[in-house]
């Protein structure tokens, strides 16, 4: 015996094969070697050398020559004779062999033939049947024309190797092989029904994983491997179709649900011919199962089916002498569904409406055939009722009719089905838009929509009196509010398609009630004139949705901001953020078209600017309206139009556009400005008062807006006044120092070096300190934003003011501004670079040194440290940070502590979602949790007391066990905020309570 099995197995196993591939030995010296065991007499000992042999052959495969791989088929199809015990290492080499690239034609079916003919594959245990199964696979990918070559006898041959298999583990991998058997056209001859059988045995598919699964196998992983099995051929119809008509009839949900579905998938492949003898029956059970189930997906399922089967017979190629079964398919539908339609009780109208539309939106045919027989039946129904719930129903019932009909072109105008029913549909419109009820007005206003959208479908005349009931609409009271907002979208969505009409008949109404909402202001009139002042507004933003529009509601806008601003009339603050509000209405419209856009900029942008530049002079007269201009709430308003107008301009018009606006607020060239009389020069940045001061934030939305590659003229004198005005006492906006970061490439590192010596310089004692810290802030978070090296020393400089007395707070304050997002300035809409995962990466760098700030600091400033950390882990993604709560948790809960309503609110809105997520950790920090939470429920503050109720909620995801010690405790105490003063505190309170009460009963 040249080697010992037992002495130099583990070489075999472990050494050999790496000598094999580095070709220290041939696999023939290593069957020489194994000669003894693989022929000794010993069943045991011929396994153990055939495994080794495997072994060696599963890792040097590739490396065989075709002589060896002739050799060695032979061997191991001559051991498939053997003991049993011989079969799983013989398995195993030949499963080797199949991946073999030098194996000549011929051998894969000598292989298969060999398995079935003297393997009895059910018999072995599941390892060894999956390796059955990789044979099979493998040679189904490399030897596919041999293999069917066999034609039925494969198989016929893989039905008995599969017939009886139990392992979810090699169900799914014979699944796949029966897939690949039907996709790729193997023979299955007389086989078909066998084929079936021994694949919808497992149908439908009963399978619970064990807990701790390893394999990671699913129900629904063998639910849609077994289904794509049996919905891959029309030849198993005759067998499945019967078999999903009885389950769909049992009384199991899962078994309804899954050949709901199956059928679903099997009318992608079938034909007429596949469902003709199953039609009735199949139709039966869908209806039985949509008008009885009390299960909502069983009924989206069954609707789902009717879609596919009627979509399925609409397809089908029929030949001139042969039997549509569309026709009387659909007729069978109209047939059991109709006189439902027409019952006075109303019991079963939507059900059948819901099958009705199901099989009509499968195809234009259909959809013709059942609407031209039901749209009558609704009309006539429709006005037989007079309760308006009724006509309400029937109406949104007509109405899902009409969606339909919006998925199918008619090339032909008279082919289109619904002209037939157009002056019955606007009368029944029209109707409900001038009917008391307010559901009904909604309904008849989203039909209103829909009617609209089809092509031709509307008269001008049906326009003039659509419009007229949107213009009624649109100025409803506060008690319809719902109509009302119903009425400005459809006014929007049909304005797109008829400006026409809308230039034609309703803005002249929305300018004459624009008219007489500027008397009404004049006069000082009741509220009530003046919020349908505000109404006509939203009015005249809402239809601006065309260009042709625009060029008519935007100039009646900006006309009735100047009346305002020549003091016509009484206008308050709110008035005149109206005003703004409704432009950017537009101006968001105005996106979507690139020369809407460009109008709207320069024709809103220049008129905004000269009304502020006018506010901003000096006048003798006393003007309230000027101070109204001036005020914070405006400025935010026109800086957001302002913002919105620019962002989406092209670089061209852009560049135009700056060349205009930065040399006003620069130079006082005032040239570009309508109405460019003013007293004295326009001046922010050198002498001007401090209203000219405050309307850099105009200048500083719209070139925060620009396009990063548009060139601004005179940067660097830019850049300098405006780092000079950020530590003004009257500086305009706490952003405006930020804007050049977004756009200077080479010039970055001197706008920095510029702004952190006016920092430093700033935060020395001094009147200007705060200004310095604020400019320190936004140039910090728009570095973070952008990861650049400077960040860090700007965010330890932030750091190191934690403990100063005077801006401690602020700074704490200011990491709740580095973590979010803004709205106005450094976004990607604005075009600022904003790099992903800033968030963590913040984290990653500073949170440490926070956390040791904080052990440093002295008591007075802790809190500080404690409401910055706060701040930075409540807008952390939970993912980065559950990895670290064991190591921050402790000072989360000291933070619940401090007496600062803002940090006890971050730290709430941070555990709460902690409390679901990392159960396990933070049933360690129990006691503390409930102390602290019930002690916060009775905080001064209502969003503390809220928050606090809410996490007492979250608690009782904690395992039980380690709650029920404090479940008295904890039902005592949530009693008293139960008669808390604020509504949303009981709400809460009452939640948390009833949670805790069911804690430990059975079924919780």
């Amino acid at each position: 015996q040249i080697l010992s099995i037992l002495g130099l197995g583990l070489y075999f196993f472990l050494l050999f094969p790496l000598d094999v591939k580095s070709g220290s030995y041939t696999v023939l010296q290593v069957v020489e070697a194994l000669g003894s065991s693989l022929e000794n007499p010993e069943p045991r000992t011929r396994a153990r050398g055939i495994q080794l042999l495997s072994q060696v052959l599963l890792q040097c495969h590739s490396l065989l020559l075709e002589k060896e791989v002739v050799h060695l088929i032979l061997f191991y199809e001559n051991r498939l004779k053997d003991h049993h015990f011989v079969i799983p290492s013989v398995l195993q080499g030949l499963r080797a062999l199949s991946l073999c690239v030098a194996l000549p034609p011929g051998l894969a079916v000598s292989v298969l033939k060999a398995i079935f003919q003297e393997v009895h594959v059910q018999s072995l245990p599941q390892v060894d049947r999956h390796t059955v199964y990789s044979i099979i696979t493998n040679f189904m990918r490399t030897r596919e024309e041999e293999l069917k070559g066999l034609g039925a006898d494969f198989t016929f041959g893989f039905i008995q190797v599969m017939d009886g298999e139990k392992d979810p583990r090699n169900l799914l991998v014979a699944f796949r092989i029966v897939h690949d058997l039907i996709s790729r056209d193997y023979s299955l001859g007389p086989f078909v029904e066998e084929l079936f059988e021994v694949t919808s045995c497992y149908f439908p598919i009963d399978f619970t994983p064990p807990p701790n699964d390893p394999h990671g196998i699913q129900r629904e992983d063998l639910i849609l491997s077994l289904r794509a099995v049996l919905a891959s051929t029309p030849r198993f119809a005759e067998f499945l179709l019967p078999l999903l008509i009885e389950k769909v009839d049992s009384e199991i949900l899962s078994a309804k649900l899954d050949s709901l579905q199956t059928l679903n998938a099997c009318c992608a492949v079938y034909g007429q011919k596949e469902l003709k003898d199953f039609l009735p029956s199949l139709w039966a059970s869908i209806r039985r199962e949509v008008f009885q189930t009390a299960s909502e997906r069983v009924e989206a399922d069954g609707l789902a089916a009717l879609h596919s089967l009627t979509a399925c017979l609409s397809r089908s190629v029929l030949r001139a002498d042969a039997e549509d079964l569309l026709d009387s398919f659909l007729s069978n539908i109209l047939q059991d569904c109709r006189h439902h339609l027409c019952e006075p009780d109303m019991k079963l109208v939507w059900p059948s409406a819901k099958l009705l539309q199901a099989a009509a939106g499968a195809s234009a045919r259909a959809c013709d055939h059942i609407t031209s027989n039901v749209l009558p039946l609704l009309l006539e129904q429709f006005h037989k009722h007079s309760q308006s719930n009724q006509r309400r129903t029937i109406l949104e019932m007509i109405l899902g009719f009409l969606k339909l009909h919006q998925k199918w072109s008619y090339e032909d105008k008279d082919e289109r089905p619904l002209n037939g029913f157009k002056d019955q549909l606007c009368s029944l419109v029209f109707m409900a838009l001038t009917d008391p009820s307010a559901q009904l007005q909604l309904v008849g206003i989203r039909t209103l929509t829909v009617l609209g959208a089809q092509p031709d479908l509307l008269s001008s005349g049906d326009l003039e009196l659509a419009v007229g009931h949107l213009y009624r609409l649109s100025f409803l009271e506060e008690d319809s509010q719902s109509c009302r907002v119903a009425a400005l979208e459809a006014s929007g969505a049909l304005a797109t398609l008829y400006p026409v009409a809308f230039s034609s008949h309703l803005v002249p109404k929305l300018a004459e009630e624009l008219g007489r909402g500027e008397l009404d202001l004049a006069r000082g009139d009741e509220p009530a004139k003046c919020s349908r002042h505000l109404r006509c507004l939203q009015a005249l933003s809402a239809i601006s949705t065309h260009p042709n529009i625009v060029k008519e509601t935007l100039p009646l806008l900006l006309q009735h901001l100047c009346q305002m601003n020549k003091g016509y009339m009484v206008a308050g603050t709110s008035e005149v953020i109206a005003v703004c509000q409704s432009l950017q209405q537009v101006a968001e419209k105005c996106q979507r078209d690139l020369e809407s856009c460009w109008y709207f900029h320069q024709t809103a942008v220049p008129c905004l600017l000269a009304l502020a530049v006018q506010a901003s002079m000096p006048e003798k007269e006393h003007s309230v309206l000027r101070k109204v201009l001036l005020e914070d709430e405006v400025l935010a308003a026109m800086v957001s139009v302002i913002g919105t107008a620019t962002t989406h301009l092209s670089p061209d018009l852009a560049a135009q556009s700056v060349a205009h606006i930065v040399p006003l607020f620069l130079d006082g060239n005032v040239s570009f400005l309508p109405e460019n009389s003013f007293p004295c020069r326009f001046q922010p940045f050198q002498d001007g008062s401090s209203g000219q001061r405050r309307l850099v934030a105009l200048l500083m939305a719209f070139v925060c807006s620009l396009p990063r590659n548009v060139e601004i003229p005179q940067l660097n004198q830019l850049m300098r006044e405006l780092v000079e005005l950020s530590c003004c006492p009257s500086c305009p906006s706490a952003s405006a120092s930020v804007f050049p970061l977004l756009f200077l490439g080479q010039q970055l590192d001197e706008f920095l070096q510029l702004a952190v010596d006016k920092v430093e310089a700033g935060l020395s004692p001094g009147p200007y300190r705060s200004q310095a810290f604020t400019l320190l802030l936004w140039v910090t978070k728009a570095l973070v934003l952008r990861y650049h090296p400077l960040s860090s020393c700007l965010t330890d400089r932030l750091m190191g003011l934690l403990g100063d007395p005077e801006l401690g707070p602020a700074a704490a304050d200011g990491f709740s501004l580095l973590m979010s997002d803004c709205t106005d300035v450094l976004t990607r809409a604005g075009h600022a670079e904003v790099r992903i995962m800033f968030r963590q990466r913040f984290f990653t760098d500073n949170v440490p040194a926070l956390v040791q700030g904080f052990h440093a600091a002295s008591q007075d400033v802790k809190p500080n440290y404690l409401k910055g950390l706060s701040h930075v882990l409540n807008r952390l993604p939970k993912p980065v940070l559950l990895p670290e709560l064991p190591t921050l948790l402790s000072l989360l809960l000291e933070a619940l502590s401090c007496s600062d309503c803002v940090v006890q609110l971050s730290t709430l809105s941070c555990l709460q979602p902690l409390l679901l997520e990392a159960p396990q950790v933070m049933s360690l920090h129990v006691d503390t949790l409930v102390t602290k939470f019930l002690n916060l429920s009775s905080s001064p503050s209502m969003a503390v007391r809220i928050a606090a109720l809410q996490c007492m909620h979250a608690l009782t995801r904690l395992p039980t066990p380690v709650l029920l010690p404090y479940k008295p405790q904890v039902i005592r105490a949530l009693a008293k905020p139960l008669d808390d003063k604020k509504r949303l505190v009981r709400k809460e309170a009452v939640s948390a309570r009833g949670e805790w009460f069911l804690l430990g009963s059975p079924g919780s």
